[in-house]
Order: C-alpha cells, then structure tokens, then sequence
C-alpha cells in the first residue's frame, strides 16, 4: 500500500466496549487539527494515522461486511488498490459501500439493529474518528460517560450513588425511543460542522450515513439513523445528544448519559415530572428525538436500574445488581447447560468461566454480596443437574455415587427414586458427592470470592 510500511503492529490496539468500536484510548490524547483548518482530510490519510487505524481494525476483528472480506485481506486489498482510494478521499469522490444489517435480541425483547460497514469501510471511519475525536472530545460534559477515552460505566453508576447520597432521591429515567435509527442526518450535519470546516470530511461523513443497508439480499436507502456498529457511531451520537447535555448543565441538572441512556437527578417528584415534560419539549423540537414514553419513568432511583445496576434505599445507597440483570446472566447460563448436554463437565465449567469472569467484573461495584452466593449455588446445582441427566441408567447413577464416596446401600436407594435430575442436584447425595470444594479443583469461578477479591483490592 502507498506510504505504509510492509509491517505493521497488528493487535497494538485496544478492545472497546459493546455498542460498536471505537478508537483507542490515546486517541484523544493526539493533537487536534484546528477547526478552521482546511486539511483534515490530509490528516485523515497521513500515514502514522492511518497505520494506527489499521492496527485498531487488527485488534478488534469483527465480522465482514456486504463485500464478505475478512479482516485478514485487508492489508492485500490496500496494497493494491490505495493509491485510487486515497486519491479519492482527497478529491472529496469515495463512495462508500452499503453496511450489512445484522438484528441481535434486545435484553428485555424486540431486537437491536447493526449495520456492519466492510472492513475497508471500518478503516476509513477508524482513520477519520482518530483525526475528529481530539477536536470534539475536549468539549464533550464531564456528565457523559460512554464510548468516551478514560470513562466507563462504573463512572456512571458511582457518580449516579452519589447524586442520590447528597439528596437527590428521586430519578428522571430516560428511554430515547430507537434512538440510533432515528437520528436526524441535517441536524447532526450542522452540529458537526461548528466544527469541521473541510467540506470533504463532512461530505464522507453524510455519504456514510446514507450509505444503503442490506438486509436480506435487499438493500435500502437510510434518511435518518447512524447504526451502531461502525468506528465512528459512537461519536457521531456523542456529538449530537453533547447538545442535551449542555442543556441540563445551563438548567443546573445533577446527570449520568452513557450512550443514549441519561438518568436525571432531582429532589422531589413534582420537579422530576417538570424536568421529564421540559427536556421531552426540548428533545423533540430541538433534536427531533422522541422519549419512550413506557420505558421512562419519574421514579425512586431504587426502583429503576441504571446500566445493569440498581441501589438500596439507604440514605447512604448501595449499589446492587439489578434483577433484570441476573434474570439475564441466568438466561445465558441456561443456554450454556443447554447445548453442553453431551460435554464433558470441565468443557462445560471453561464457557462458564467466560461468561461468569466477564460478568463478575462488570458487577465488581455492587456492594449487595449476597446475589452472588445464591447465584454461586444455583450454577453448582445446574452442574449437578448436568452429570445426573448425563449418567441416564441407574446402573451408572449408583456406580458414580460410589465412586464418590457414597455408601452402597444409600447410592443404589438415591439412583432408583424416581425423582427427576433437578430435584437430585439439589439433594444431600448429590451435594456430598459433589460438593463445592469438587467444583473449585475443577476451576469453576465463584462470583462470591472474585467479588471479595474486588473489594479488597480497591
């Protein structure tokens, strides 16, 4: 490829969250190109740029777009046809391709829609999110924590305790209705270009947005809408939702956004309910956005869930685990049991560990333990459950038993009760054959201990 070396670090990158990925961390920390300078194009296609866009699509995979090429010819693919493309950048001509729509199941039902750009297409956005995050960023509210360089969620979740510990007790839950298919293209053009001068950058921007979606074998035109799943989406949604966000500073207003998940804190119900009317008016009017009027409340912030987690009612709340969020987990460890039936147990406990080291890490905040026993205990008993259905004759049910230090007449009576395998995971035969101390030589995570573990460490 033109101006890029032979070898490149691949995988030097970093990983971002769910709902799209975006650059990396030090990607803010670059200098920003002026906003009255005309060459942020130049800057886009420089080549330290662009070699740190490609370790960054490196490092992050992903699935291939409507052109099925895989992250791995993408170098090949450069190396022979960039020189066109670059030109093509720079005369303000590249057309990108359509993004391949891709529907996952929304936590609480209905689906999330993506569109995945080609890998060509994940770069060029990596390249010019790079360029724009630093001119943009620096101004972004110090109350908006997602896709952002240095925030997190668990920033979210410990400034939403504290609002509500200094008296702020009651919550302006707000559900911005599909808001990535419906953001309006006009008014995020004209918020972007406050700030880009160069008409080519804002040109590929509004072509990206326009790009056609696949769905199917169909494609079709977009008018509205930024679909998460590009590098740049994360930002282009900061950039708009930035504008509420000032909003609420002018008024005064104590608030978490995490993407398009903003939680609004007040003193009483009446100005919760002002608050929910006024900023509904200004979404609408200002932003062409609409509230979900059914998944938004004015509520007590102990009733609601905020990013996975909930609190206490306590005048020094504490955060716990939300119940949808355990509902959730649970449904992922039923599909686990589901399709190991006929694995064997330590294959079964190394996709638990996966599942459960993630989640315990994401929860390392909540101060209620005891979710995490009770959980602890219900994945040993699935366990159980497992190695009964598996043993299926009651030959082999009373031989297992024995073997586990059972006695013979008590093995042979437990193998041929009758009882189905959920009841017997949870009997005594069961758990003393395969007690805890069984489960922590074969490896299995304990929330529990990894939860103490966090909260000696902090």
């Amino acid at each position: 490829m033109a101006e890029m070396p032979e070898s490149h670090p691949e995988g030097s990158g970093r990983k971002s969250r769910e709902y799209g990925k975006g650059a990396s961390n030090g990607a803010a920390r670059k200098e920003p190109v002026r906003p009255g300078d005309l060459q942020l194009m130049e800057a886009v296609v420089a080549r330290k740029n662009l070699l740190d866009a490609y370790s960054q699509v490196m490092s992050n995979k992903g699935s291939s777009g409507v052109d099925e090429m895989p992250v791995e010819q993408l170098m090949p693919y450069l190396q022979e046809h960039w020189a066109q493309i670059k030109a093509d950048l720079l005369e303000g001509a590249y057309q990108p391709q359509a993004v391949r729509c891709v529907e996952i199941p929304k936590p609480n039902g209905g689906v999330r829609q993506l569109g995945i750009p080609t890998v060509l297409d994940r770069f060029i956005q990596q390249a010019l999110h790079q360029v724009l995050s630093p001119l943009f960023e620096p101004n972004f509210s110090k109350s908006s924590y997602g896709f952002r360089p240095g925030r997190s969620a668990q920033q979210a979740v410990t400034a939403a305790r504290k609002y509500v510990a200094e008296g702020r007790r009651w919550v302006v839950d707000l559900d911005l209705e599909k808001f990535f298919d419906r953001v309006n293209h006009d008014i995020l053009m004209s918020r972007l270009a406050r700030r880009i001068s160069d008409k080519r950058v804002l040109g590929l921007i509004r072509r990206y947005l326009q790009a056609g979606l696949m769905k199917g074998g169909v494609m079709s035109q977009r008018v509205e809408g930024t679909p998460q799943g590009g590098p740049l989406s994360p930002l282009l949604s900061n950039t708009l939702l930035d504008e509420m966000d000032k909003e609420l500073e002018r008024r005064g207003h104590k608030f978490c956004r995490y993407a398009d998940d903003c939680n609004i804190y007040v003193q009483s119900r009446s100005a919760g309910e002002r608050v929910m009317k006024s900023v509904t008016k200004f979404l609408s009017e200002r932003l062409r956005l609409k509230v979900n009027v059914e998944k938004s409340a004015v509520a007590r912030p102990w009733e609601r869930k905020f990013l996975g987690y909930s609190m206490t009612w306590h005048k020094q709340p504490r955060l716990k685990v939300a119940p949808e969020s355990i509902k959730r987990l649970k449904a992922k460890v039923r599909n686990i049991f589901r399709i190991g039936r006929g694995r064997s147990i330590s294959k079964v406990i190394k996709d638990l560990n996966l599942l459960l080291q993630g989640w315990s890490q994401y929860f390392r905040l909540a101060e209620v333990k005891g979710i995490f026993e009770e959980l602890d205990g219900w994945i040993r008993r699935k366990l159980r459950c497992l190695l009964w259905w598996q043993w299926k004759r009651n030959f082999t049910r009373a031989k297992n038993l024995m073997q586990r230090g059972v006695d013979e007449s008590r093995a042979w009576k437990s193998a041929t009760n009758g009882r189905g395998a959920w009841w017997n995971s949870g009997a005594s035969h069961m758990n003393e054959a395969f007690p805890k101390s069984f489960f922590d030589r074969m490896g299995l995570t304990t929330l529990l201990d990894r939860q103490l573990e966090f909260q000696f460490s902090m």
